[in-house]
């Protein structure tokens, strides 16, 4: 009998359902063993790409906070199976997995598919997923899913470039290198390289020894931690948690709070993160081992 196979995802730009896609190619190389389902998230008011003047910024408290909109459900065919391994593809908004995904997560069709199964997570990132990937965490185990692997593809660029080309990318739609920066987001030849990964998958899944997944995955190439990033998440989590609930608390004056939130939120970038690194380079060898352990668990898939 064959075994079945789900892909949930949501892409505005495209570079998810690539990597997703990628991942999947194994499993869709053995159509005798596998049947492929995928889902394509989608909301009943979806948000814009390019992102037009400050909508991505006002879309901040809501993502933060975690405030679902209405999704489209997903057919009744996809909702009729029982799946033994679900590829579950999310990008990151707000240092928080995106309100499309959220929008998933608190449906009630998420648990209909994903209780007592098997879930990889795949992300595409700028950088900054460690903690998302937490809060994910705690969605799955709430939901009675199976966590048993973790793939997070990143900018490899340095923390300033990516800043500037994701925001070319998501106000113009320019994702291609242009003057003296780069291509943004995931290079193409690591997208391309992702099955790999889902050769690895279908390894483990085929066997039936999932308990040694991950760390085949790292051991890979599969999850970088830098601890400096980690950092800086901590902190935007902190000041995050301020300005979401000033911007909500105060309805009336919201378009003013916004756009001292966008000046702040580039300042913190430019001026404040580059404390925090120096900050951080200074301690290394007072926190190496700390920070050590703290790169383990973070590659692993288990909550604390």
């Amino acid at each position: 009998m064959k075994k079945n196979i789900l892909v949930i995802y949501y892409s505005q730009t495209g570079q998810l359902e690539d990597i997703v896609k990628n991942v999947a190619k194994p499993f869709e190389a053995k159509k005798e063993e596998y049947e492929v389902t995928y889902y394509n998230i989608r909301l009943k008011e979806d948000f814009p790409f390019p992102w037009p003047g400050d909508v991505f910024f006002n879309t901040f408290p809501e993502s933060y906070l975690q405030i679902p909109e209405e999704i489209f459900p997903p057919s009744e065919e996809i909702l009729g199976k029982k799946y033994d391994l679900i590829l579950f593809g999310y990008q990151v908004w707000y240092l928080t997995p995106s309100i499309p995904i959220i929008s998933f997560l608190k449906s009630g069709f998420a648990e209909k598919l994903m209780k007592d199964t098997d879930v990889v997570t795949i992300s595409g990132t700028r950088n900054m997923w460690m903690l998302s990937q937490e809060k994910l965490k705690v969605y799955l185990k709430d939901l009675g899913a199976k966590l048993i692997g973790n793939i997070a593809l990143v900018d490899r660029h340095d923390n300033y470039t990516s800043v500037l080309t994701i925001l070319r990318w998501l106000t113009t739609g320019q994702k291609e290198k242009s003057g003296m920066l780069p291509a943004a987001g995931v290079s193409d030849e690591e997208i391309s390289g992702s099955v790999k990964y889902g050769n690895i998958i279908e390894r483990h899944f085929s066997t039936g020894n999932v308990s040694g997944l991950q760390s085949d995955l790292v051991a890979n190439g599969a999850v970088e931690i830098r601890a400096f990033l980690v950092r800086v998440e901590k902190v935007g989590n902190k000041i995050f948690t301020v300005w979401s609930n000033l911007i909500m608390k105060k309805k009336e004056k919201r378009p003013l709070l916004i756009k001292f939130f966008k000046v702040y939120l580039m300042a913190a970038i430019w001026i404040i993160s580059p404390v925090v690194l120096v900050l951080h380079l200074l301690t290394t060898p007072i926190f190496w081992s700390k920070r050590q352990k703290q790169k383990r668990y973070l590659q692993g898939i288990n909550l604390k």
